[in-house]
């Protein structure tokens, strides 16, 4: 994965789910989206899979000056947070680094901007008080 992520041990998905939510709400995100890949996999293709969530967070201010700098950049919003279960029973939060993502646009006030968000996203996923990986 191209971001960073923490491991929930003995606690439940939708109780990770929801302090994942309130991390990213002190962080000054907002969920803008959010996707049930486990019902989409069923109704779409009648397959059940482990419970997951991708949530679409987006931080207003750093999105405004980042679409003021490069209207385009919309493209790249918002920042993807994936909350799912993994086969051994834990919990699984996964941010995908804004900065990979920014670095093709070459504009030097975005990456600045991408680097604010990774920091923020960063704190959200240290106080999940989990197991965290690159």
């Amino acid at each position: 994965m191209n971001g960073f992520t923490t491991t929930l041990d003995g606690i439940t998905f939708d109780q990770a789910l929801d302090k994942t939510i309130q991390a990213l709400q002190t962080e000054g995100f907002g969920v803008l989206s959010d996707i049930d890949v486990q019902a989409a996999m069923r109704n779409k293709l009648g397959v059940e899979t482990p419970r997951c969530r991708i949530l679409g967070a987006c931080n207003p201010l750093l999105a405004h000056q980042a679409l003021q700098a490069v209207p385009d950049i919309g493209a790249l919003l918002p920042c993807n947070v994936i909350v799912r279960e993994a086969a051994s029973g834990e919990i699984v939060v996964g941010f995908l680094d804004p900065r990979i993502t920014v670095d093709r646009v070459g504009e030097t006030a975005v990456k600045a901007l991408a680097h604010a968000a990774e920091q923020r996203l960063r704190r959200a996923c240290t106080s999940l008080g989990g197991t965290t990986s690159p």
